[in-house]
């Protein structure tokens, strides 16, 4: 409790800066149709991804930049049908006189890092742009960030990520609950306050020196997008976030893509945490910096401080079988409120004031979910501490705007939740104890708590048991 309290401190810390920003409006900087246009590369890293190839590569030869000074990779390492969905849309917007080619390698070696290490030799831009499948940038996507790369320092533009199916299922409206602030506040307060932060994979421009400066994509970690992003910041380079350019993207559709994402995440932050922050400690950053930097990749060890109190809430409960007021004033209920309503807190007044009231009403739902997952998360972060690498996993795209029904198509590419249903449902049988001794004892003010956990991995359950069922 006292390691998600620390947490809970760093999100009203986050909201506070966010807040006295939230009052200044920054002006946007567009490359002007006068100024000459540098050799821009878009670089798309595919996988599988039958349903959303021909959009992305549709959508990049639009992009509105001189066709003498844009050249498009399409990084195909896909094992089934995408390859052909691919040759036809680069075989179409070649003949339209768009520079467009297709690479592809005889295996995956370091995934979608070693993707990129392979192609960006191969680059003839001077900038580097990115996106994942399920992206679809704006036409003036370049022209709208390209701007910045004006002052000399700048190594690294990165937009917003947009929620193509935000309003498809419960779980994309808090998907997109989670997942926004990430960009909306913390990015915003990073750059606002000098502080470092990280490329997203996607939706984003490098320069293509800065890449170099950094040591070039590595595969040592399953998040080389975030590792990349810290070894260039030390080199000295400056990154840039824009949130005024928006890039619409797509929310995974079943719990279980949605956790594969966030295992890989959390590993994957564990993973550059061990192997950046010794450098960033050494280095001559401000203490601050450092401070910031450890919150910022030691983030996920969250996962392992709720699981940790899931595991532990019951002999706590029984070790303690009275209560003195003093112990709750000044121990139960500080943490309490650091913990849960300070989180809550962040998440509700983001969602309130940049999604609306709606989304807003999401929000007490969150600690569910999070609960639920919790022990897997924590496992991952767990191996990302002592494990080098690992399988990068790709997370399913369907091609879904949120008015699209995709379950037929879900079975394609579903993740079996078995394991997790045993695990969850064992967990939910465990957490039960605690609510019968905390009725036992009396102690009604701790019921709305300790109840949290056996609700939580019952939603969990029962999400995973559905979509099993439904897949087969």
């Amino acid at each position: 409790m006292a390691g998600l309290a620390c947490y809970g401190l760093h999100r009203l810390w986050m909201l506070r800066h966010w807040l006295q920003l939230s009052r200044r409006s920054a002006q946007p900087i567009s490359w002007s149709e006068d100024d000459p246009c540098p050799l821009v590369t878009v670089q798309l890293p595919l996988f599988n991804e039958r349903f959303v190839a021909r959009r992305l590569i549709d959508a990049t030869a639009r992009l509105d930049w001189p066709v003498d000074r844009l050249q498009i990779q399409v990084l195909d390492d896909s094992t089934d049908d995408t390859c052909g969905v691919v040759d036809d849309a680069v075989a179409y917007w070649q003949t339209q006189g768009v520079d467009i080619a297709v690479l592809r390698r005889d295996n995956r070696q370091g995934y979608k890092a070693g993707a990129l290490a392979v192609a960006t030799p191969q680059a003839r831009g001077e900038f580097l742009a990115l996106f994942d499948a399920d992206f679809i940038p704006q036409q003036d996507f370049l022209r709208r960030t390209m701007g910045h790369f004006k002052q000399p320092e700048i190594g690294m533009v990165q937009a917003r990520w947009g929620f193509l199916n935000r309003d498809q299922s419960w779980l994309t409206q808090l998907q997109a609950i989670l997942l926004g602030p990430h960009f909306g506040i913390e990015h915003r307060v990073r750059c606002r306050q000098g502080l470092f932060f990280n490329f997203n994979g996607t939706a984003g421009v490098w320069r293509r020196q800065t890449i170099l400066d950094g040591g070039g994509w590595q595969a040592d970690t399953v998040t080389e997008d975030l590792d990349l992003s810290y070894r260039c910041q030390m080199k000295g380079w400056k990154f840039c976030y824009v949130d005024d350019v928006v890039v619409p993207s797509e929310l995974p559709v079943t719990l279980g893509d949605f956790r594969g994402q966030q295992q890989r995440w959390a590993k994957g932050s564990m993973q550059t945490a061990r192997k950046i922050l010794p450098l960033v400690l050494r280095s001559p950053q401000s203490l601050g910096v450092k401070v910031e930097a450890m919150a910022h990749l030691l983030a996920n060890l969250g996962w392992l401080c709720a699981a940790m109190a899931s595991l532990t809430l019951y002999p706590a409960l029984l070790s303690r079988s009275t209560f003195h007021l003093w112990q709750v004033l000044l121990i139960d209920l500080p943490l309490f409120l650091l913990a849960s309503l300070a989180i809550l807190s962040y998440f509700f007044l983001y969602a309130y004031r940049e999604i609306g009231w709606k989304a807003a009403l999401w929000v007490p739902v969150l600690p569910l979910l999070t609960l639920g997952m919790a022990p897997s998360l924590a496992w991952a972060a767990l191996c990302g501490l002592f494990q080098r690498g690992g399988v990068f996993n790709r997370t399913a795209k369907y091609g879904s705007s949120g008015d699209v029904p995709v379950k037929r198509l879900v079975s394609i590419y579903s993740h079996k939740s078995h394991r997790v249903l045993w695990v969850n449902g064992s967990l939910m049988i465990y957490s039960i104890l605690p609510v019968v001794l905390t009725i036992q004892q009396q102690h009604w003010l701790a019921l709305p708590l300790v109840g949290l956990f056996p609700l939580g991995f019952l939603l969990v359950f029962v999400k995973d048991f559905l979509e099993v069922r439904h897949n087969g």
